[in-house]
């Protein structure tokens, strides 16, 4: 199909010493958006690219994109303006402003332009474009060695003991996460000199880059290093006899011994490489193959409990049995398909751009800041927007606030010295009634509509992230040591509604947080410590007509570690202990030294009873939360100030709040269950939201806020916290055929049958079983005819109407127009 178009505008380009006129980029990606004056669409962005520096237009890598009335005028076009996903994408601001038609088109003209463009000039890799220079060889080396001769350095000072232990773990521990920390510096620094050396015109650098296919971390193991090979986040753990193969020396703790590969691909591995290489590969295999299984059965379940919730005509949302799981779908009523900026109907600052640009209204006056509030204010009270809810009311009136403020700083002086600005900015009372039509128009269209399948597409906006999720993820939660489960396992934990997590922990912020020494205090308080942490040696002491246990105390560790006991308090603890210890068997000899006697009156011999009372005594817990096994202090930087809270690793929330030093209104778990069981089934609900969020947000995917509200209405909506599992579905369903239809199916029929139960049919499985239409979507509303009858009970006859279409006069009219 040809196309001809004619065009507007003329080449940007003058290229010397020949003056040969030529096309910019820019202009042909402008002509794809609005190709001649008859085109409408003008379409305004101003958004980072993905290489962003500093300096918006000034930006060195030209990365900030600014497209204003349909011209390029700034940046390049790469997978964040043009790829899927994300607000600040052209297509879907042609999508949101100017309609689908627009979205195709300029879709279509630009696959239509990149594929004449590739079919003409090719688009290739060879070996030449992974070649590296022999400056980037040396530049390795030097890197490599400096790197091993740190690991060699921290290796000797872990050996000899000098080596500092980070917050939270042993030395082991401590020297595996600098060792990881060094070597991966190197994969880094190899891999930037890799891009300082590379030609723009490097086809795999063009495509990271871009977006199109592939990183950074891909070209720099082409060409630089391979890196660390990771195996469950760690390093290769030993398997042949205390070492990871048996090529290396027992015990080596180098980065060749534990799988870090300095040769790149373009170099090829040497046969411990390659076997190590394989290693990290084949647990990729292993966890996806494993991640189909786990997501599907997730999302099976979430959709099999979710899917007969639909939202009816009173905008509330209820299940089959017309129980009501949310008064108003997300609390306001909005469909999450067209939400535009962070969950709000209208992207205000881009409405607001664009109204300037489209609707200039020259021949008008400026309005004042004080004009643009009260004007702002007289517009959000009219009748119009009495659809609107006060949240947006609020939202808009604080957006206009600011943009008067920023219109008032710019009137002051620019209006002479910089009257570009001056005019760009300037706001009129028709641009201002412009402004708030187009945001009532957008937020009236985004107001959902009944008989939505609103469960059925929660369970799924929730399920289809969770197959793009790794299964083995951890993160480092500020700390080198403390791992928090992440990914498919952790939604599993929250949608079970699991009473016993796998890595429980409690944020606990501090009355005082800014002071390290009140924080060390009050971690000492939750901590459990045992006496033979604080114990410089248990003895046995055998004297003539008397035999005891001497405890000698540590009173320097005690006070280094800002713990608040003495004897006597130990002293207590040990009375009050399983021991069944007697307080006259204890005595307290001085500030450091107890003594304990054994019973009198035992079974046992003095001798067995001696011994067994040494081996107890060291794990007697003299302070802290029993089952708190530790707390670590979490330092984090909040407007230029050094903050700390206490990440403490333990289910006993109702102990941790109640401790002194730490604001109890502040603390949260990531245990749904302990917070209900603790805070109520509010606060439960509140923590499955947050969660479902946390997950979501740590590997990089963000799903509308009221998918997760949904999910955690339905687990809190018989007031206790039900797991999306065969437990939990069996309280939160009545219809027999849908628990048969799930799980237990022949139990739950026998039961069924045994019992005399009845099913309504109401829902959505049911309805499929019986095949009959379901009650969602056009089969939520039902048609009732009204009988007329007269006053002698019979039925009156209805005159025959003709039909619209068969009038003449509407017929005639209708040639007429037609004609």
């Amino acid at each position: 199909m040809t196309m001809t178009v004619r065009l507007q505008l003329q080449p940007a380009k003058l290229v010397f010493p020949k003056p040969v006129r030529l096309w910019t980029g820019k202009q042909i990606f402008s002509l794809i958006l609005k190709p001649n004056k008859k085109c409408k669409v003008l379409a305004n962005l101003r958004t980072k690219g993905r290489a962003y520096t500093s300096g918006e237009e000034m930006c060195s890598s030209d990365s900030f994109v600014n497209i204003r009335n349909s011209q390029l005028l700034a940046g390049v076009m790469d997978k964040s303006t043009l790829g899927s996903g994300g607000k600040a994408n052209i297509f879907y601001v042609l999508l949101r402003d100017w309609g689908e038609d627009a979205a195709t088109t300029a879709m279509w003209r630009l696959s239509r332009m990149a594929s004449a463009y590739m079919m003409n000039r090719g688009f290739s890799i060879g070996i030449g474009d992974v070649t590296p220079s022999h400056g980037l060889l040396r530049l390795k080396r030097e890197l490599l060695d400096a790197g091993y001769k740190k690991c060699d350095e921290f290796i000797k000072s872990q050996e000899a003991g000098r080596l500092q232990c980070q917050p939270g773990c042993t030395d082991e521990e401590t020297l595996e996460a600098v060792i990881l920390k060094e070597l991966s510096v190197i994969r880094d620094r190899a891999g930037k000199a890799c891009l300082q050396e590379l030609d723009p015109s490097n086809s795999p650098l063009i495509m990271a880059l871009s977006g199109s296919k592939g990183s950074f971390i891909n070209i720099s193991q082409m060409i630089a290093c391979v890196g660390q090979q990771a195996i469950s986040g760690h390093r290769v753990p030993n398997g042949f006899e205390d070492r990871a193969l048996p090529h290396f020396e027992r015990h080596s703790k180098t980065p060749a011994a534990k799988g870090f590969v300095e040769n790149s691909f373009y170099s090829g591995l040497t046969p411990t490489e390659f076997f190590f290489h394989t290693m990290g590969g084949r647990e990729g295999l292993v966890d996806t193959a494993v991640k189909t299984a786990e997501t599907g059965y997730m999302q099976r379940r979430l959709v099999k409990s979710l899917e007969d919730l639909c939202l009816h005509y009173d905008m509330t949302v209820r299940n089959a049995n017309g129980d009501i799981v949310q008064f108003l779908f997300g609390g306001d009523g909005l469909d999450p398909t067209y939400m535009e900026g962070n969950g709000c109907p209208v992207e205000l600052q881009r409405v607001w751009d664009n109204v300037k640009a489209n609707h200039p209204f020259r021949n008008e006056k400026p309005m004042s800041a004080a004009d643009i509030v009260e004007g702002s204010e007289v517009l959000l009270n009219s009748a119009e927007f009495e659809c609107c809810s006060e949240e947006f009311r609020n939202q808009l009136k604080s957006f206009v606030e600011k943009q008067a403020k920023k219109w008032s700083d710019i009137h002051e002086g620019w209006s002479l010295t910089c009257p570009v600005i001056y005019e760009l900015e300037r706001i009129t009372l028709s641009q201002l009634i412009h402004f708030f039509q187009s945001c009532r128009e957008k937020y009236l269209n985004a107001r959902i509509e009944p008989g939505t399948a609103v469960g059925a597409l929660a369970a799924q906006s929730i399920g289809e992230p969770g197959t793009q999720m790794t299964l083995k993820t951890f993160h480092f939660a500020g700390v080198a040591s403390m791992n928090i489960t992440q990914g498919v396992p952790r939604i599993k934990e929250i949608i079970n509604a699991s009473k016993n997590i796998s890595t429980p922990i409690i944020t606990a912020h501090l009355e005082n947080d800014t002071d390290p020494e009140f924080a060390r205090q009050v971690k000492g308080r939750i901590e459990k410590t045992t006496l033979g942490e604080v114990s410089e040696f248990i003895e046995e002491v055998y004297v003539p007509y008397d035999c005891f246990l001497l405890i000698k105390l540590d009173i320097e560790r005690i006070r280094l570690l800002k713990l608040e006991v003495d004897a006597e308090s130990i002293k207590f603890s040990i009375c009050t202990s399983k021991l069944k210890i007697k307080p006259t068997q204890v005595i307290v000899q001085s500030p450091s030294v107890v003594t304990i006697r054994p019973p009198s009156n035992s079974k046992e011999s003095i001798d067995f009873a001696m011994r067994s009372l040494k081996e107890a005594l060291p794990s007697v817990v003299i302070m802290g939360v029993p089952n708190v096994n530790r707390a670590v202090i979490h330092e984090e930087i909040d407007k230029g100030v050094k903050k700390y809270k206490l990440l403490v690793e333990g289910d006993n929330l109702r102990d941790v709040i109640a401790t002194r030093g730490v604001k109890g209104t502040k603390c949260s778990s990531n245990n749904t269950y302990q917070v209900f069981a603790t805070l109520g089934i509010e606060a439960a609900r509140a923590t499955i939201m947050s969660e479902i969020k946390l997950v979501m947000e740590n590997h990089g995917m963000s799903i509308d806020h009221r998918h997760p509200m949904l999910v955690a209405d339905l687990m809190t909506s018989r007031g206790e916290v039900l797991g999306i599992t065969r437990h939990g579905l069996a309280k939160m369903k009545e219809s027999v055929l849908n628990l048969a239809s799930f799980e237990k199916t022949a139990d739950h029929l026998f039961d069924a049958a045994y019992y005399g139960q009845t099913d309504a049919i109401t829902g959505v499985s049911e309805s499929i079983i019986m095949g009959i239409p379901m009650t969602v979507g056009t089969g939520l509303f039902k048609l009732f005819s009204l009988t007329l009858r007269s006053k002698n009970q019979n039925p009156v006859r209805l005159q025959k109407r003709a039909l619209l279409f068969a009038d003449p006069s509407f017929h005639t009219n209708t040639i007429k127009s037609a004609g």
